[in-house]
């Protein structure tokens, strides 16, 4: 069996030490505020970035194109190395895309070559959480084929359970209307959004309140995990660190389950869902 890399796109949103720890190769994209242009991952630190959001400026991100995934990707195939790349949803990126055709080249020029991309339909700590299975699968033996056929089979049960404390940002992305957004701003509607099987966006539901919009998340993950054996759940956020350890506290009491990773909300993603946002992610039955 020949050796294998995972790779994914920086939208995991995992600390970079966790990522370099264990070797795995991360192909960014970028984005712009203030006249400047970053990796993300890189740049500006997540209470920098965010700072700027809440300043007023705008941050607009791009995607990976079909050049810069195949140069990331054959990094690897140079070294002898299969890979199975886990690439942000096509519901919310041309990523995949782009990784996909990076791919079909790379196996014209490397024929010996194994690489697979797949369209997680996951987004931020969702990627996440679909690698740290992936790798422990391949820690316990798995061929690329294999966790390859794995990963189709799970990734519409990864589960993304989203808060967001401003509603303008929502709005700059189209996901609900201006006028929603300033009545549900002064009031304090707190809007409930999912992924969709299709790895898009969802806005289900709304709450009053900060509070009571984290206890909906953790309410929606209890029901979603029934059945499942969820031995890590992972929390973002958009630097509100207490929010996010409240939150971790209602997930404890609630779901059961210890290991928790909390990690500030990558800057592309975070250019869309803007400062206050808080996620939960978890394996379970039905997104």
């Amino acid at each position: 069996m020949s050796e294998y890399v995972i790779s994914v796109n920086s939208t995991v949103d995992l600390p970079k030490e966790w990522l370099e720890k264990r070797a795995v190769p991360v192909i960014p994209l970028k984005y712009t505020i203030d006249k400047e242009t970053y990796d993300d991952m890189s740049g500006l630190t997540s209470k920098e970035f965010f700072q700027k959001l809440r300043e007023g400026k705008m941050a607009v991100t791009t995607q990976v194109n079909p050049e810069q995934a195949k140069e990331g990707l054959e990094k690897i195939v140079r070294e002898g190395k299969d890979i199975l790349h886990l690439a942000f949803s096509s519901g919310l990126s041309g990523t995949y895309n782009s990784m996909r055709i990076a791919a079909e080249e790379l196996k014209e020029e490397y024929p010996e070559r194994k690489i697979i991309v797949i369209d997680t339909l996951c987004a931020c700590m969702g990627e996440g959480l679909l690698l740290y299975y992936a790798l422990k699968h391949k820690k316990e033996g798995m061929s690329v084929e294999e966790l390859a056929d794995w990963v189709e089979q799970n990734k519409l049960h990864v589960c993304h359970n989203v808060t967001v404390d401003d509603l303008h940002h929502l709005q700059r992305g189209g996901r609900v209307s201006k006028t929603a957004a300033v009545l549900g701003t002064m009031v304090q509607i707190k809007p409930i959004i999912h992924v969709d099987d299709e790895g898009k966006l969802q806005v289900i539901g709304k709450e009053r309140g900060r509070k009571r919009s984290i206890q909906k998340i953790v309410d929606m993950s209890v029901e979603r995990s029934k059945g499942w054996d969820n031995e890590i759940i992972m929390i973002t956020h958009g630097d509100c660190p207490e929010d996010a350890e409240y939150l971790a506290k209602v997930v404890r009491e609630k779901m059961g389950v210890e290991n928790i990773l909390i990690n500030n909300i990558g800057t592309v993603i975070g250019s869309h869902t803007g400062p206050g946002v808080l996620a939960v992610f978890h394996m379970g039955g039905k997104r």
